[in-house]
């Protein structure tokens, strides 16, 4: 029996007609690779806490995690970036041992005109209206008012003579990012304090602790999530995503799991702050995104931003580049406060995602960095410096490996030139190699790789010599690059000498 039969019984002899239906010749790869938002619950919410739970709507988020919660606030920035992907949210109790981060808000002088406050809290907005007769304590009083009414606030507020207080509703040293301030547009935008009116901050601090991963990491198990906005940028959290996102034999970049996929985060410091901090991180799994100081919005919300317009991006296309892309519902900082170019370029260098503002005041994404920078022997290296790498690297990868899966699932091996009845399911090392080469074509057509000339020339398929049922493949893809930087040398003239003169005298 030259055709093979996956199905139907060699030995069978009823009459007449049987049909076994194969679709190994077929099928194509369809990618649409799940998010996950890691953040903190509220003890309100309802969801399991280290347990990924499918989250549609906003809505779903509010139950789940608590209104207000720092997991909430990051799916309402996910899904401003991105409404068309599978998202999952992993949600984190307060640490052990930890303690709620806390600030102030003091009226240091009463108004002597009415007028609005516009106060920020974690880049939140609560207006609040004043009296021009009000006194000290009934304007903290009003304030206090006014953020508690907005349940998504990530603080609560309790007035006290001219004082709001201000606790962050979950425990931990993230509560410290919650910026404090007011009038944020500025009198141009229509925001300024009531004449006479003067308020004293004092800065959300004295959080403490971080989560731990390990319940959190382990219940994901082997599920594909390739978009992973995780806002914690402690040394041991940034360790343990690192461990499991990497190359090594447990991580999913690795031989054994091929499960892929890149943590996404963000942090705020000043330049030289930053600087130091990129620098002690190497991991090409991670994109960490640098913002300014005295940007309102919480780090954790610029993460889930990031990664959800990174998510948006690369399933359309993992090899184009994501400057220029809008992080919508993150606000930058003024435009004083604002890195430089030559500071942006250095933190480019130094492990740093960047980023920027349009000419429509939103922020956009600069550079994808990842923050690898150095090779085993501490050598620079740029193999990983890029987001598009690994995210193009992981769908050749999952296109081959659905090839191979679903032609060849229960194929015997030969040595190349065996001669074997046409519909043998049989295989050699010229064949795998030609369906190796098909599948390069397609994958240069859709803009993935180049050189196909060049890959043909060190492809590399054989049949090991120690196990006869083994095929060892060096498959050495020439990747698609991107236009990031476009130089001009602007060699100009006064004067292009007179053409029929330089024609006679030349």
């Amino acid at each position: 029996m030259p055709v093979s039969f996956n199905s139907f019984p060699s030995n069978w002899r009823l009459p007449l007609y049987w049909l076994e239906v194969d679709p190994s010749q077929a099928g194509t790869l369809t990618l649409n690779p799940p998010a996950l938002v890691v953040g903190q619950m509220l003890p309100a919410g309802s969801a399991p806490p280290d347990v990924p739970v499918a989250i549609g709507t906003l809505a779903q988020a509010k139950n789940l995690f608590g209104e207000g919660s720092m997991l909430e606030r990051m799916f309402a920035r996910f899904f401003d970036n991105n409404l068309g992907q599978i998202v999952y949210g992993l949600p984190l109790a307060d640490p052990v041992a930890s303690l709620a981060a806390g600030g102030s808000i003091q009226v240091s002088a009463p108004p002597s005109d009415a007028g609005i406050i516009s106060l920020y809290i974690g880049g939140q907005r609560a207006q609040v209206l004043v009296g021009a007769t009000d006194t000290a304590a009934i304007v903290a009083t009003s304030m206090a008012a006014a953020i508690n009414a907005i349940a998504t606030m990530p603080v609560t507020a309790t007035a006290a003579t001219d004082t709001v207080t201000l606790a962050c509703k979950w425990k931990g040293a993230t509560g410290n990012d919650i910026d404090l301030r007011d009038s944020y547009l500025g009198t141009r935008g229509g925001e300024a304090l009531p004449p006479g009116l003067t308020l004293t901050y004092t800065a959300m601090a004295n959080g403490a602790g971080m989560p731990d991963f390990t319940n959190a990491i382990a219940n994901l198990g082997d599920e594909i999530y390739d978009y992973v906005a995780m806002p914690f940028t402690d040394t041991a959290s940034l360790d343990a995503w690192e461990a499991e996102y990497g190359f090594g034999d447990t991580g999913r970049w690795g031989w054994m799991r091929q499960l892929y996929g890149m943590v996404f985060s963000a942090y705020r410091a000043i330049f030289s702050d930053m600087i130091t901090w990129g620098q002690t991180n190497n991991a090409g799994t991670l994109t960490v995104m640098a913002f300014e100081p005295d940007v309102p919005s919480p780090m954790w919300e610029c993460a889930a931003a990031y990664c959800a317009k990174a998510a948006r991006a690369f399933t359309n296309d993992p090899a184009r580049p994501l400057q220029t892309l809008e992080l919508a519902g993150i606000k930058p900082a003024p435009k004083h406060l604002r890195f430089v170019l030559l500071e942006l370029n250095d933190m480019a260098s130094s492990g740093l995602a960047t980023q920027s503002v349009d000419p429509n005041g939103l922020v956009m994404i600069l550079r994808d960095t990842t923050t690898y920078q150095v090779n085993i022997y501490n050598q620079s290296d740029d193999a990983y410096e890029l987001a598009t790498t690994l995210f193009t690297l992981s769908t050749l990868f999952r296109r081959q490996k659905q090839a191979i899966t679903s032609k060849y699932p229960r194929h015997k091996l030969a040595d190349d030139d065996t001669r074997f009845g046409v519909g043998q399911a049989i295989v050699t090392p010229k064949i795998i190699k030609g369906e190796l080469i098909a599948e390069y074509a397609t994958d240069q057509f859709d803009g993935l790789v180049e050189n196909t000339s060049a890959f043909k020339a060190n492809l590399i398929v054989e049949r090991d010599d120690q196990n006869p049922n083994r095929v060892n493949v060096l498959y050495p893809p020439d990747l698609i690059n991107q236009l990031r930087i476009f130089a001009v040398l602007a060699q100009f003239r006064l004067q292009y000498p007179d053409a029929s003169v330089t024609a006679v005298t030349g």
